[in-house]
């Protein structure tokens, strides 16, 4: 185990380097109201955070990133433009691999600028390149706006546009549903013999079988409803799933990929103003120094990350060491500025890295 004062001390480098770009240094509050967070998540994020009750605030749960209490604080007291920085403990539950620590630090960079987000996003990831550079890590970059906006173009219903939008950061979910709307899934049989009986005049509520649960009775005949408007859908057109699972599968250099999407926007046009972001993205990059020909891309990255980035997402992780979790990732949230801005929003992108990451790898000190 590295020595704690020692991971301490690299997150104040780290802090200190954030702090000599112009951010303020902030503090957050290490317990958070349940509530915001089951907004912004659903009932998943039970199973990743620490969940406590307090006899007057009710359920809390422990800061499981400082993101949204940094965008909550900007939000109601902060002014703009403005930029934060920030080191501390996070807790996340590690379920899958008991051998991650469940608390941990952060260092994190969070812009709030809406005068050219490009730019803000390519000052974000070069920033986190530079102080990064002695541990030659690799770099991959997505978009997860690219995703979201050919849901957005497919022929189908609000109802359906809406459940696949609500489960892009749950991969095998949103492949399910992929493939259910296409017509090429199997419904489940509880599912199947449900509208049966609905389709044969049947009303499950009329046979005296107690209600359990939290839903009432409206709620329950307005889901009813809801199956079967979606069973007598139409199934997606073909060639629009196609365009969707190309999008999904692209992996490569970053001006290959813009290329891609260049082609594919032909076919969809919903995605023309999401590749022409990325597009002015890369050029922000290269106006810093940044090889964005050996960049790598992927269309699906930051797909199984903390739902809020709904933009341009990065990360850095080691070469050497693939057992290791990521150094550090980060991304745009524009949408999540205005969930907790009660409707007022502003372009923001930040990340964040995890200090005895570079402790382990033998690469802290002072940027080059």
């Amino acid at each position: 185990m590295l020595p704690p004062a020692a991971v301490r001390a690299e997150a104040a480098r780290l802090r200190a380097y954030f702090e000599g770009t112009g951010a303020v240094a902030v503090e957050a509050p290490i317990l958070l109201p349940a509530d915001t967070l089951l907004d912004l998540y659903g009932e998943d994020i039970r199973g990743r955070a620490y969940v406590t009750h307090d006899p007057l605030r009710g359920e809390m749960m422990l800061r499981p990133d400082f993101t949204v209490p940094v965008v909550s604080e900007h939000m109601t007291n902060g002014a703009e433009p403005a930029r934060y920085t920030y080191a501390g403990e996070v807790f996340r539950k590690q379920e899958i691999d008991p051998e991650r620590p469940s608390e941990y630090l952060q260092v994190g960079l969070e812009i709030f600028d809406g005068t050219d987000p490009a730019r803000a996003d390519a000052e974000v990831f070069t920033l986190f390149r530079d102080v990064l550079d002695p541990c030659h890590l690799r770099a991959a970059t997505g978009d997860i706006g690219i995703l979201t906006a050919a849901v957005h173009g497919l022929t189908t219903s609000d109802p359906r546009r809406a459940a696949l939008l609500r489960h892009i950061w749950r991969p095998r979910r949103f492949r399910a549903l992929l493939d259910r709307f296409a017509g090429r899934g199997k419904l489940s049989s509880h599912r199947a013999e449900l509208l049966a009986r609905l389709s044969a005049g049947h009303d499950p509520l009329s046979d005296g079988t107690p209600l359990v649960g939290l839903r009432g009775e409206d709620e329950i005949r307005q889901r009813l409803t809801l199956l079967r408007a979606d069973a007598a859908e139409a199934n997606l057109p073909a060639a629009e799933v196609e365009l969707l699972d190309e999008i999904l599968g692209l992996k490569d250099k970053a001006p290959v990929v813009l290329e891609n999407l260049r082609d594919l926007a032909v076919d969809m046009p919903a995605l023309a103003d999401a590749v022409q972001r990325l597009e002015a993205r890369l050029d922000a990059m290269s106006a810093r120094g940044i090889n964005v020909g050996d960049l790598d891309f992927e269309a699906s990255f930051g797909r199984t990350t903390l739902e809020y980035y709904d933009g341009f997402v990065f990360g850095f992780y080691s070469v050497t060491r693939p057992d290791l979790p990521p150094v550090a990732t980060g991304g745009r949230y524009d949408a999540l500025t205005r969930v907790l801005g009660g409707g007022r929003s502003i372009p923001a992108v930040g990340g964040v890295i995890r200090p005895e990451m570079l402790l382990t790898l033998g690469c802290s000190g002072d940027v080059k």
